[in-house]
């Protein structure tokens, strides 16, 4: 039988456990990996010994032992202890994995009695292993990287290798018109200056945010009395600041730049769930002759994608 008979969920109908495998495959969008980005992180013990502790949380596990054995979700309620064994003389790296083994398709398990879903260290991988190194179903978690004779693990030796599924996303689109012209940011003493007549945005950042994208563009950027020397920036947050770009056009007369910007911002976690302002500044150097202004006949723009990662 090629199709099943009857889809999730009919009346009256039986459903195999292969069909709602697969109801998880297509809902999953055919990703694997944890659910959210703090799922399943794998630390020291709370004291540090022979083992690593992984955090509560879940994900979805592809089957790889049958083409169309579809996808499965497995949760763990609580930190769990994984043991992990002493090195000799030599280092050695191990991955702490969330493995699937139905009986259906591999092993003699028997799901009344046997857990199917457990962790499982995969003993001496590479030590840039990132993938589980053999066609068995699971999801890496971390790599232990063990010094040679020690048998206490700690957080520097363990490598988050852990992937989201399906990482969420949000992205918003700013504009601002200054409504007069701002206060000249000129001198030479290359210190940051707000531009006084773009206040920003103040943008709320997503409980679950691990990075920005920001890319942020000042259109009809006015130069003038003289060349510029300087770099502008932005900010986002008290601790948060774009990468600076170079303001140097050696040119005298009153000119118009648009100049663009953008950066990959870490999110702390305390920013996550809050709102910060997100605002531009400028500054100039020695050697610098001009003011750098926006005025009525500029527009600032703010492209802002917040994304989720393991965390």
């Amino acid at each position: 039988m090629s199709l099943f008979p009857a889809p999730i969920l009919v009346n009256g109908a039986t459903h195999s456990a292969q069909s709602f495998r697969m109801l998880v495959r297509d809902l999953a969008l055919g990703s694997e990996g944890i659910t959210q980005g703090d799922d399943l992180k794998v630390s020291q013990l709370s004291t540090p010994g022979a083992g690593v502790q992984v955090a509560d949380g879940s994900g979805i596990v592809r089957g790889r032992a049958n083409t169309f054995q579809g996808s499965y979700a497995a949760c763990n309620v609580g930190a769990t202890t994984v043991s992990i064994a002493a090195t000799g003389g030599s280092p050695r790296s191990d991955m702490v994995i969330l493995r699937v083994e139905d009986p259906q398709y591999e092993g003699t398990l028997n799901p009344a009695v046997d857990q199917i879903a457990y962790f499982q260290v995969i003993s001496n991988v590479s030590s840039s292993a990132t993938t589980i190194p053999d066609g068995r179903t699971g999801i890496p978690l971390a790599r232990i990287d063990i010094p040679a004779s020690t048998s206490t693990i700690t957080d520097a030796m363990v490598k988050d290798i852990r992937k989201v599924a399906n990482p969420r996303r949000e992205r918003s689109l700013l504009t601002q018109a200054p409504a007069s012209s701002s206060t000249a940011i000129s001198g030479t003493a290359g210190t940051y200056s707000y531009f006084s007549t773009a206040a920003g945005w103040n943008i709320a950042i997503p409980s679950w945010a691990s990075t920005a994208k920001i890319r942020f563009d000042i259109g009809g950027l006015r130069l003038a009395t003289g060349a510029v020397f300087g770099d502008i920036s932005a900010t986002f947050g008290a601790s948060l600041a774009i990468q600076a770009v170079s303001v140097d056009d050696n040119q005298t007369s009153t000119r118009r730049y648009a100049h663009l910007m953008a950066d990959t911002l870490t999110i702390p976690a305390g920013y996550r769930g809050t709102t910060q302002l997100l605002r531009a500044r400028g500054r100039c150097f020695a050697g610098n002759a001009g003011t750098m202004v926006v005025d009525t006949a500029s527009m600032l723009i703010a492209d802002v994608q917040f994304e989720e990662a393991p965390r």
